[in-house]
């Protein structure tokens, strides 16, 4: 998996502050995305033991909320089994911290996916240059979700996120 940056002491990614993992790769290639530039799997960085440790050295500061995947998109295919191995040992290791992930998946299409049931809230759908909304929380464009996993999961049925 590549990665495009890591993004320290973060507040617009999700509740409090938080650290940024930014993969490369999406095939969403929505109109409007404001970072087209992690679009190819193939650019940026290798996402090596160095980045991890520094991924991790942030995460374990005690101000710091939790951890937000984003890109690019995490769920793209290439990135799926690094982000699920990532995803699970933040769980492992810092039970108490938030994972958020962003996706222009719909939920629809990855709900299947068990290990996304360590994630506490998913921010999905593609962007939608034309239903640009600067005063919704967490997302760009009205036909977005920000969804709160667990309770999605425990209901059944698509719980939002709390903003």
């Amino acid at each position: 998996m590549n990665y495009h940056n890591i993004t320290k002491d973060d507040m617009l990614n999700g509740d409090g502050l938080r650290v940024v993992l930014w993969v490369a790769g999406c095939n969403h290639h929505c109109q409007g995305c404001q970072n087209p530039i992690t679009w190819d799997v193939g650019g940026g960085l290798l996402f090596d033991d160095a980045a991890e440790e520094e991924l991790f050295t942030e995460l374990a500061k005690p101000h710091i909320a939790g951890i937000t995947f984003s890109g690019g998109d995490p769920l793209h295919p290439f990135n799926r089994s690094e982000v699920f191995r990532l995803i699970k040992k933040c769980r492992e290791l810092y039970p108490n911290k938030t994972i958020w992930l962003y996706t222009g998946f719909n939920w629809e299409d990855v709900q299947d996916c068990e290990e996304l049931k360590d994630v506490d809230v998913i921010a999905e759908g593609r962007f939608v240059e034309a239903l640009l909304d600067n005063n919704i929380h967490w997302v760009g464009s009205s036909n977005q979700r920000v969804i709160d996993v667990k309770k999605t999961f425990e209901s059944g049925k698509i719980a939002l996120h709390n903003t």
